[in-house]
């Protein structure tokens, strides 16, 4: 199946959803597939590059008629005090649907997965902050001592074994674990969603073919990274262990295994129809609001060019990337510029009334923008079209009218 972000469909339902709606709506974006996603592969964690840096686990990811692995990377948290809640995919009705990560205060639930290396199906064990710093849980996270002294030794139970090493909650053979109330409230708080450089790296992850489950059968060639992007990097790792890729449909007929989920993202199951066939796009069917720039869906890639000519079809998809990177820096800049906006604003009922005037404005800026990419992806698709397709046909040659003949 072919999935394609439609913006225009996030701009609509920005509209028709009140603000007061989507204040406080957790950040998540959800893609559904029919077959379960390949097991989880082993490989030893990169060392951490610097002071700051937090893991962010690798998982499977899904386009283009295949799942793909996007690297386990260390990622510099956008805040102080903030930390990872890794994405995760949940059977529902005979689907598979992938929930977001976001960065909170709070770990939130990613389902119970053990993706290893503190994540371990509950919270996060591999550091905490202190006083505006990160220190690292040494028993857990490969750090150098010599240059990063802020560590401790807590021991922990390690379930990153060869035995446990699904990939997905509820449905035939995942893993049945359901969220607790602290982190059904840690949903419910501010959240921010994946910095760029994560954006970039997924990009990366999913434009290498090498990382197709359908080419490396579970056990891809890069499976960690000591920061995003840097795939020939010496810090690149790769899969020590594969893991089972899925041919066929294993979803059970009932979900009982995430009911609490689904208060918990109320933006990613609530419109999506339950038959595959019913949803031709699958954004177009659950449209997301987009009151602020942090509520926008993660950009996805518009479908590689097709020419015949290999050269051109290289320069227009170099072309696509470098407009997509730009576009995310911008929606990075806005989503700054408007949490500034809040941080600044009182919290009190007596700045009611212009916290609205606020979010009003912010809806404002975050509408634009959508237009504004949509405009431009328009504009690159257009001037893309092959060269045939905007010459009109060339006239008759003049020579081929048949001439008047003279006696």
């Amino acid at each position: 199946m072919r999935l394609n972000l439609s913006i225009r469909s996030v701009l609509f339902g920005a509209v028709l959803l009140a603000i007061s709606a989507v204040a406080s709506a957790q950040i998540g974006f959800a893609i559904s597939i029919r077959t379960a996603p390949p097991e989880l592969p082993i490989y030893e964690q990169p060392i951490c590059p610097q002071d700051g840096y937090i893991w962010t686990p690798g998982y499977w990811a899904y386009a283009d008629d295949d799942y793909y692995w996007v690297p386990g990377t260390w990622v510099m948290a956008p805040e102080p005090g903030y930390l990872w809640t890794p994405g995760y995919w949940g059977e529902d009705r005979d689907d598979y649907v992938f929930h977001e990560g976001y960065w909170g205060r709070e770990v939130g639930y990613y389902g119970g997965i053990s993706y290893g290396y503190g994540y371990f199906g509950r919270g996060y064990e591999g550091g905490r902050w202190d006083n505006g710093r990160f220190f690292y849980n040494q028993s857990v996270s490969n750090v150098n001592v010599t240059e990063i002294h802020n560590v401790y030794n807590t021991r922990v139970e390690n379930n990153y074994t060869t035995n446990n090493r699904v990939s997905y909650n509820g449905g035939n053979g995942g893993v049945n674990a359901r969220p607790t109330s602290q982190e059904e409230a840690a949903a419910s708080q501010r959240h921010i969603p994946a910095v760029a450089a994560q954006t970039e790296h997924t990009q990366s992850a999913r434009g290498n073919p090498e990382l197709r489950a359908s080419a490396n059968h579970g056990k891809p060639p890069i499976a960690a990274t000591a920061r995003p992007g840097a795939f020939k990097d010496r810090g690149a790792v790769a899969a020590r262990e594969g893991g089972t890729v899925h041919t066929a449909p294993a979803a059970s007929t009932n979900n009982t295994a995430r009911p609490g989920a689904e208060a918990a993202r109320p933006n990613t199951e609530t419109s999506r129809p339950a038959a595959e066939t019913a949803r031709p796009n699958n954004e177009a069917a659950r449209p997301a609001a987009a009151v602020h720039a942090r509520d926008l869906p993660p950009p996805q890639h518009v479908a590689p060019p097709s020419t015949g000519n290999a050269r051109q079809d290289q320069k227009y998809q170099q072309q696509q990337q470098k407009l997509q990177v730009q576009q995310v820096r911008e929606r990075q800049a806005l989503q700054t510029k408007q949490e500034q906006d809040h941080q600044r604003l009182p919290q009190q009922p007596a700045n009611e009334p212009r916290q609205q005037q606020l979010e009003q404005k912010h809806q404002q800026q975050t509408q634009q923008l959508v237009q504004k990419h949509t405009q431009q992806q328009a504009q690159l698709q257009q001037r893309q079209q092959p060269a045939q397709q905007r010459q009109a046909p060339p006239k008759p040659a003049e020579k081929e009218k048949p001439a008047a003949k003279t006696q």
